[in-house]
């Protein structure tokens, strides 16, 4: 009586998801109430309190901060506007909450061949359910006799700043242990075995809340990312500046000075079919820096994903992500990127460092393999411009390179600057590698092709895509933003295991839920103030999908032992990443503003 009498004011449709989330948390808090010591995922940290609304309980923190006011925040120096006219509140945003906070929604979601599950939450400090691990407290008194988990902080190497600790990357041990860093073996993943970290990062000190977007692709607040050396090193290419207690970002890059929103619309003028946000949707920046150019493509409604390796410019990935810019830490050394074949709409490389046809080709062999047939690779470096005989040498084996893998030269140009820039276009069918006077490289056997890229060697081959009845290789999708509701690809791999039924579903159920639960039920969450979300196993990516209007992007990430819909993701003009939850993801700590889990741990608890 007392649930009916609560849930009255509900339509006949909500009621039921409600009930079963009220006796999912319910049945959850019982189970943590009288286990000894639950098992925990490691390196998930809490949802800092800025996420929740001043309303909530979940806002209230056993021992606050205190936060003193921060001082007038300078006027941001942006690439393409004028100054905001509103200024930055001057009271100071709320310190994170150091109370554990873990959520799950039990929601019935029309997975692929599966029977329904049983959603779980799991909190704690060890795998071992009888330990637990002295250190800090994970928060609550717990009841007498109850063990209180808690968790040590993190330990690292010496030269690894202990607040931006990521385990795979960071391991010391096992990068000194390598034999050669010739193809940047040391910025790759190397995660810690036995025994595997169980431990918290610890935040910076003089940490405070994000701003908000799109105040935050400008600026940022100097105690959350303390790495100055930036500044000095590109202090002439507009990267990044120090303003009091922010970092600014005027949008310069090396190969934009003058603003990057004057050098996406000289690409567009000398390269008009690229049409940004309506036939061109997902593009891969390789060698970033700080994301500059993905975060203004997001006013074009382009979703870019920036990468670069950790540490090869100081921080430069983190100031991405704490600007609020889809980022990961990614090298193309001796391994796969974790994405899928034929994905992205464009490649985008300026300066970024990569000897692309060092090692037999195997590094633009990889852009190759994930650019989709008939996109675009721009390249923007200096052996497109200058003369001198070591950019001459690597002009002419560029321009061998690209005509053995049948890249056809677009255009080539300079800008006012006399910056230049050359765009390449990957053929959309399969006509040229077969008619090769000369098979080099050569063409992927069944064998070599088509499987996951986590934790799979470069290819030195060529990867020939799935041809449609026409002839074509995965047919350019329709123009966004109609592009989100795709049918569902027939030269997909996996074409006899899904099927359009399943796609169909899978979107109608996330959009019902999202706007009747999400939205109207979580009154905990303020959803104003949210910039990007992780979506941790994103099934079609029908939860992104459900939020694509949303001033926000999500990242969508598809377990690698799953199955393989992130081909899908991206043919909708989504973007997201392959990834083993049994370690750590490749970003450096509090990068997302909120992550959401359905229907994870069962696979995980079997591992």
């Amino acid at each position: 009586m007392a649930i009916s009498s609560a849930l009255s004011f509900l339509s006949d449709r909500k009621r039921p998801i409600v009930v079963s989330v009220f006796l999912f948390l319910l049945l959850s808090s019982l189970f943590l109430l009288f286990s000894p010591a639950p098992a925990a995922l490691p390196f998930f940290s809490s949802p800092s309190s800025h996420l929740f609304s001043s309303s909530s309980p979940i806002a209230s923190s056993p021992s606050p901060i205190a936060v003193s006011p921060p001082p007038q925040t300078p006027t941001p120096v942006s690439a393409n506007a004028s100054p905001p006219e509103t200024p930055i509140a001057t009271s100071g945003p709320p310190q994170p909450d150091t109370t554990a906070f873990t959520r799950d929604v039990s929601a019935q979601v029309p997975w692929p061949d599966r029977s329904t599950p049983t959603a779980a939450v799991e909190v704690g400090g060890s795998a071992d359910t009888n330990e637990t691990i002295t250190g800090v407290s994970a928060g609550g008194d717990g009841a007498a006799g109850v063990a209180v988990p808690s968790w040590e902080v993190c330990e690292v190497g010496m030269g690894v700043v202990a607040a931006d600790y990521i385990p795979c990357l960071d391991n010391v041990k096992a990068i000194k242990a390598l034999k050669s860093i010739r193809h940047m073996e040391h910025r790759e993943r190397h995660c810690p075995t036995a025994p595997r970290p169980r431990c918290l990062v610890p935040l910076p000190a003089g940490y405070r809340s994000p701003l908000p977007w799109p105040r935050s692709r400008d600026m940022i607040w100097y105690n959350n990312v303390p790495h100055p050396k930036l500044v000095e090193y590109k202090k002439d290419q507009n990267w990044v500046r120090k303003s009091g207690n922010y970092f600014v970002f005027p949008g310069g890059g090396t190969q934009f000075k003058t603003g990057v929103t004057r050098y996406i619309k000289f690409i567009e003028q000398i390269m008009p079919n690229i049409q940004w946000g309506i036939h061109t949707r997902t593009v891969l920046d390789v060698g970033c820096g700080v994301a500059s150019f993905g975060g203004y493509l997001l006013d074009r409604n382009v979703i870019t994903m920036s990468i670069a390796p950790k540490d090869e410019h100081e921080a430069q990935i983190q100031f991405a992500l704490e600007r609020g810019i889809p980022a990961v830490l990614a090298v193309i050394g001796t391994q796969k990127l974790p994405f899928p074949d034929n994905a992205f709409d464009v490649i985008h490389c300026a300066r970024c460092r990569v000897h692309w046809y060092a090692d037999g080709g195997k590094p633009l062999l990889e852009l190759n393999r994930v650019l989709r047939p008939g996109g675009y690779y721009i390249w923007s470096a200096t052996p497109v411009y200058r003369r001198g005989k070591r950019d001459e040498d690597d002009w002419n084996a560029m321009v061998t390179l690209t005509k053995s893998i049948c890249w056809r030269t677009v255009v080539k140009s300079k800008d006012v600057n006399k910056i230049g820039v050359v765009i390449y276009q990957k053929p959309t069918s399969n006509s040229c590698y077969l008619e090769r006077k000369k098979n080099e490289p050569p063409l992927c056997s069944g064998r070599e092709g088509s499987h996951s890229p986590w934790y799979t060697p470069l290819d030195s081959c060529i990867l020939l895509p799935a041809m449609s009845s026409s002839g074509e290789g995965n047919s350019w999708p329709v123009s966004w933003p109609e592009r989100l509701n795709i049918k569902y690809p027939t030269t997909s791999d996996n074409s006899s295991q899904f099927s359009q039924e399943k796609l169909d579903a899978d979107t109608k159920h996330w959009k019902d839920l999202v706007s009747e639960v999400y939205f109207s039920d979580f009154v905990a969450v303020n959803w104003s103030i949210v910039r990007n979300v992780m979506d941790m196993n994103a099934g079609f990516g029908g939860f992104a999908a459900s939020l694509i209007h949303q001033p926000f992007w999500v990242m969508n990430v598809v377990p690698f032992d799953q199955p393989d819909t992130l081909p899908v993701i991206f043919q909708r003009g989504l973007i997201g990443v392959y990834h083993d939850w049994c370690e750590s993801f490749n970003t450096y700590p509090r990068t997302y503003d909120l992550l959401h889990m359905s229907y994870l741990l069962q696979g995980l608890t079997n591992r």
